[in-house]
């Protein structure tokens, strides 16, 4: 199918609205008509772009899935690990701040063993957490990070951050706020770069020996 800006348009409406049918009903619950009514178009339409419904789910949660890839691509081994881990943490805090339902509904898929993602985390994302464990093992020797497995300190990011929005409901009752209130943001942000980086990043002025 040849990508026209329409086209494009109408395909980002079609996922914006699946997105919050899924969530609301979950891939089994979820109808195609559902989802077309909430996009504003006919039911042909729809599967002009998205032929089965297990097309348009996978399509929701790879959007979800490339997302959060982009921040971490731009890991860099050159950049400074304090600049380049904080604006790690930042971006994917921003995201349970901007697409907490996209969070959620991504939380659902693993937790049911990922039958519609699998092929993209043992590819995509497997491939590029690896090619970033290398860069954080250079920091590592050189002294710029204390010694830690870099895959743990990777999910740490990822489960301290996605945790707001997956786990919103549950901060709002013990806490009287949410990650969408811009205070409540700004403390947060501050807390977890400061909590995560601390336990990673040698004293101002220290080289770690190894």
């Amino acid at each position: 199918m040849r990508k026209t800006r329409m086209g494009e348009a109408n395909a980002e409406r079609i996922l914006d609205a699946a997105l919050d049918v899924f969530a609301a009903y979950g891939y089994r619950g979820a109808r195609i008509d559902q989802i077309a009514a909430a996009a504003g178009l006919s039911k042909p339409n729809l599967l002009y772009y998205f032929r089965t419904k297990e097309e348009l789910y996978t399509a929701v949660l790879r959007r979800t899935l490339d997302m959060w890839l982009e921040p971490l691509r731009e890991l860099d081994a050159t950049s400074d690990p304090r600049t380049a881990l904080e604006a790690y943490i930042a971006r994917k805090l921003e995201y349970s701040h901007s697409q907490p339902t996209a969070s959620r509904l991504f939380a659902m898929e693993i937790l049911q063993g990922a039958p519609h993602l699998s092929p993209a985390l043992s590819g995509t994302l497997l491939d590029l957490v690896e090619v970033k464990c290398r860069i954080i093992e250079g920091w590592i020797r050189a002294g710029q990070l204390r010694p830690v497995d870099p895959k743990h300190l990777i999910f740490a990011i990822w489960a301290t951050t996605q945790h707001y929005a997956d786990f919103g409901a549950q901060i709002r009752t013990l806490t009287g706020k949410g990650i969408e209130e811009g205070d409540f943001y700004a403390s947060t942000l501050a807390a977890l770069s400061r909590i995560l980086l601390d336990g990673v990043l040698p004293p101002e002025g220290a080289s770690q020996e190894l």
